[in-house]
């Protein structure tokens, strides 16, 4: 859930962790991919054994054998698959996401539609967005994933950080617009009920309220039981404040006592307002 400073809410932000394969996935992949290419071609024992390296922790010996695979073999799949594991090593490993970034470019350059493909333009956005903060770059490259791979099941993901990362710019209209494209493209979502949510923080953040508070209505009646309606309580009762009906907006606040996650905005707001009332009574 997300805070609210002075009654704004802070920028969007995804609940699940951009980077979120982990180091347990990641292995499992390597695992994974040694079976399946075993059944198409020959592996090359330094690839194995590169990759093994790396499994036991051993980047810099991994390293050096990866670049003797691809002195071995300059293109095809296993020079796909060096320079991605080059990439991640040093993306993960040794926290180089510049560098990283270099082998995933070639990564692209060399088979755009290989099997590694997917996942290395997934790294390039995330690098641009979390690494580089280059939002600008990280649009383009979501984008990238949304045109040039056709995953439904993904596809709302990288449709979320585009509206989240226009949120970061403070571009409001431009991340109302993208969260409206996900639900169109994307009715079936999982994002679907946080991003109507996040629909309201933004209609309030551009002072829309009335709009907020009809998107309230509609969201209530679609999802009674939301992990999101303390967050939009407090949005609708900083609408109220907002527009003059203190009584209305402090009733609100006050219900929200105990339920909150934010306990010490939510007295600030009741402080203030009851010193409001008290200066116009």
């Amino acid at each position: 859930m997300d805070a609210m400073i002075s009654g704004k809410p802070m920028p969007i932000q995804s609940n699940r962790d951009a980077t979120s394969s982990g180091w347990t996935k990641i292995a499992a992949g390597i695992f994974c991919w040694f079976f399946l290419i075993s059944c198409s071609e020959q592996v090359d024992p330094l690839l194995q054994k590169a990759n093994e390296e790396w499994v036991q922790g051993r980047n810099h010996s991994a390293i050096e054998i990866f670049n003797e695979v691809l002195k071995n073999h300059p293109s095809g799949t296993q020079a796909e698959e060096a320079l991605f594991r080059l990439g991640e090593i040093h993306h993960f490993s040794l926290n180089n996401s510049t560098r990283a970034l270099i082998y995933f470019q070639e990564v692209l350059q060399m088979n755009r539609m290989g099997p590694f493909s997917y996942p290395t333009q997934k790294y390039i956005a995330e690098i641009a967005e979390f690494g580089l903060k280059d939002y600008d770059q990280a649009i383009i490259e979501y984008q990238n994933l949304i045109n040039h791979y056709k995953n439904e099941n993904e596809g709302s993901d990288h449709q979320y950080r585009i509206a989240s990362i226009y949120y970061k710019k403070q571009n409001y209209e431009q991340a109302l617009v993208e969260l409206n494209i996900l639900l169109e493209n994307y009715p079936d979502s999982s994002w679907a009920e946080e991003s109507k949510f996040k629909i309201i923080e933004v209609l309030y953040t551009l002072s829309r309220c009335p709009e907020a508070r009809e998107q309230y209505r509609h969201f209530t009646l679609e999802y009674s039981d939301s992990r999101f309606k303390e967050d939009m309580d407090f949005v609708v009762a900083s609408c109220l404040e907002e527009e003059g009906h203190l009584q209305e907006a402090y009733n609100r606040f006050k219900s929200l006592e105990g339920r909150y996650i934010y306990p010490a905005i939510l007295k600030m707001k009741l402080v203030g307002i009851e010193q409001r009332m008290k200066k116009n009574p």
